[in-house]
């Protein structure tokens, strides 16, 4: 029986693709503020993760696992009849990411990231921090979006968002499946790229928003490590791309530009 794939969606009609990856407990209204710019230039292809908006939530974890994601990515790219697309990992979204444009750069012609403290070891592997994730994935389960609905990075807790990007990104919580959100966060304890960025050879762009301080650490890493960088920056916080919409897009679509040939 064929793997089953998560949900995606392709916007725009012209250009090169564009994949984008959200975060962890959002889903392709992550995408709302740019949609509209990007496919002037690129047509954007949204991919919800497994236990998010659309796509289902498998039992096994197997199928959370980095490395059967980016069968998926390359599945799709394959069903698109792409050779060579640009990615695009937002906050969780980019340990993904980085792990595919390592791991098949041919396929790659450029990588887009923005603030991810677990893509950059901001996140406790060690055995007891593990233990601690599988008790909130188990109390996930067994009490489901009530506990969703405590973690920091719900949207009913963004701050500095519009008001109606606000309220889509809160309709795709709702749709948030405990079991699949569960299986996913047992394994971000080992999301961490580090290791890998050495690896990474294609162009990469952080759109980096400043005020997330947890995040400073991260970009210095990434300054270091990351040989074919540009960064871009603005003043807000995680969520960057919709924070600063004007920012990221025209950030996005001079380094699609830059690396189309």
């Amino acid at each position: 029986m064929a793997k089953p794939l998560p949900y995606y969606e392709v916007h725009g009609d012209n250009g090169p693709y564009l994949l984008l990856v959200h975060g962890m407990l959002s889903g392709r209204s992550q995408w709302l503020e740019n949609i509209d710019a990007l496919k002037q230039f690129c047509r954007p292809v949204i991919l919800e993760l497994w236990g998010h908006g659309r796509s289902a939530s498998p039992e096994s974890s197997e199928l959370y696992r980095h490395s059967a994601y980016i069968e998926f990515f390359e599945h799709i790219r394959k069903e698109l009849g792409i050779d060579a697309w640009f990615v695009c990992g937002q906050s969780f979204g980019a340990t993904l990411t980085f792990r595919y444009v390592a791991t098949c750069p041919e396929r790659i012609k450029g990588h887009i990231f923005t603030n991810s403290v677990s893509a950059f070891g901001g996140v406790d592997s060690s055995a007891e921090n593990q233990h601690r994730i599988d008790a909130q994935a188990d109390l996930i389960v067994a009490h489901g979006r009530s506990i969703l609905e405590q973690m920091p990075i719900h949207p009913k807790h963004a701050k500095r968002l519009r008001p109606a990007t606000q309220n889509a990104l809160l309709r795709d919580a709702d749709s948030l499946n405990p079991l699949g959100i569960a299986n996913m966060l047992r394994h971000i304890a080992d999301a961490s790229v580090t290791d890998i960025l050495s690896q990474v050879t294609v162009p990469n762009l952080l759109v980096c928003g400043t005020r997330e301080k947890t995040f400073e650490q991260g970009r210095k890493i990434a300054e270091e490590r990351i040989a074919r960088l540009d960064i871009v920056t603005a003043d807000v916080g995680h969520a960057v791309n919709i924070q600063a919409a004007d920012v990221f897009n025209k950030a996005v679509i001079a380094f699609i530009h830059q690396h189309e040939k």
